[in-house]
């Protein structure tokens, strides 16, 4: 049996699926590339038009994907589709604090890896899921289409759309960003963090090689943050207080130049800005709970992060993953696929991993940016605290590369280097010593 993929507007598309995935981004092509094997009737909502979808603009920013991530990419060919040009390896990473020439740093030798990551410019990882999805006809893309109204009940999920048209699912998951509409309808709260800051990003060309190694520069009052991309060029991210945030942007190209390079201390030689600028407010969310009745959260719309550990994407296409984990045993066990224990399953496992990712990186980026004496005495303290205990910097590693390097678990070796529990009596000892003899309880009874 052939089929061919349809492409299409809202009226020419069946009111009812199996699945409806509200959201085109990273996360929502993902989630529907790892069901184009199942034997579902899947639907992508999307308010974008199609030509953006076919060939998503540049917008500056550039993904270091994980190990695992590429694993997950590979097995359904996305990975394949992207320019090998457009594939950098990050081979090292240092980070600074103040104008300090000390530096935390990171490689590859002791994990054994080509790389500890790699960095892939957004708009392919986009590019490259659409055309995969364009080769599976069980998914059908509704371009320019925005949802109005969303519902569930114990039999099914519905959507109104803004034309008036309703469809409906067994299953409706949202993708539709960190600021997640859907959510906000379905009923479930989040944790939000603005952190008052935001990022200017763009590429750079420098006269000095990289060596393939990224830098995380925590000067006072703003970051500097360089990744490698192939040849002499990187990704720039500059993040500073909201309210100068324009100003960089609107500088000349010269001015910009120079800036960048005082920032670095001449460290990549001269700097030449390629190509726009493009600015981003940093606000972390972390939804309360990922899952409600028939209704499931992926990518930004559960987990969004501030981009200075490089988990936010990562974090997305693993959360597809499970969740598409559990409807594939669903599936085969002949199950439903909304049934609450298998949302709740998938809300467990994946909740798991992004809340500790998620408030401890909100606290890292909390001490890097404090500017008092305290914080950067502390901040100082932590970058050699982490260079020199090996299983601390090797449990870092493991979670910016998702790749262990032997099966050693570094957080039992990290106890090594604690100081011991202090040994003090039982409370109720305490407590009992403060007592005097003639009015304890055993006393007074005669049974002491």
């Amino acid at each position: 049996m052939c089929f061919i993929i349809k492409i299409s507007e809202v009226d020419a598309v069946c009111d009812s699926y199996d699945i409806l995935i509200i959201g085109a981004g990273p996360a929502g092509l993902s989630f529907a590339r790892s069901l184009a094997d199942l034997p579902l009737k899947v639907a992508i909502l999307e308010r974008s038009s199609k030509s953006t979808l076919e060939n998503p603009p540049e917008d500056g920013r550039e993904i270091a994907l994980t190990h695992q991530s590429v694993e997950i990419m590979k097995a359904c060919g996305a990975w394949q589709r992207v320019p090998d040009e457009d594939i950098s390896p990050i081979e090292g990473a240092k980070v600074f604090d103040g104008n300090s020439s000390y530096s935390l740093n990171f490689d590859n030798e002791s994990q054994t890896l080509d790389a500890l990551g790699y960095l892939v410019p957004n708009h392919q990882i986009r590019k490259a899921y659409y055309e995969e999805l364009c080769a599976h006809p069980q998914i059908e893309i509704l371009t320019e289409t925005l949802v109005e109204e969303i519902y569930t009940d114990n039999r099914s999920g519905r959507v109104i759309l803004n034309n008036g048209k309703e469809m409906s699912a067994s299953l409706i998951v949202a993708a539709d960003t960190r600021f997640s509409e859907m959510r906000r309808k379905m009923g479930l709260s989040a944790s939000m963090k603005d952190f008052s800051r935001s990022a200017i990003v763009c590429r750079m060309e420098h006269t000095q090689p990289h060596q393939q190694t990224a830098f995380e520069c925590f000067h006072y009052g703003r970051t500097t943050a360089i990744l490698p991309m192939n040849d002499n060029r990187s990704s720039i991210v500059v993040t500073v207080n909201s309210r100068d945030a324009q100003r960089f942007a609107d500088m000349s190209e010269t001015e910009f130049n120079r800036n960048i390079e005082d920032q670095l201390d001449g460290l990549l030689g001269e700097m030449n800005l390629l190509g726009q600028r493009h600015i981003y407010p940093l606000v972390a969310v972390h939804a309360n709970e990922f899952v409600g009745r028939r209704f499931a959260l992926i990518g930004d719309a559960a987990v969004g992060m501030h981009p200075v550990t490089a988990h936010g994407f990562n974090l997305g296409l693993k959360g597809q993953a499970t969740l598409a984990k559990q409807l594939t045993h669903a599936i085969a066990e002949g199950e439903d696929i909304a049934d609450d224990n298998l949302l709740k399953a998938y809300e467990a496992e994946q909740m798991k991993t992004t809340r500790v990712l998620y408030h401890g990186t909100n606290l890292v980026v909390g001490l890097f940016t404090n500017e008092t004496v305290a914080a950067k005495l502390a901040r100082k303290a932590t970058l050699r605290l982490a260079n020199n205990i090996a299983p601390v910097k090797q449990l870092i590693t493991q979670s910016l590369t998702e790749k262990a390097s032997d099966n050693t678990n570094p957080l039992s070796e990290i106890q090594k280097y604690l100081p011991p529990l202090p040994k003090t009596a039982p409370l109720h000892h305490k407590v009992e010593a403060l007592i005097p003899d003639k009015i304890k309880p055993m006393n007074i009874f005669g049974l002491k």
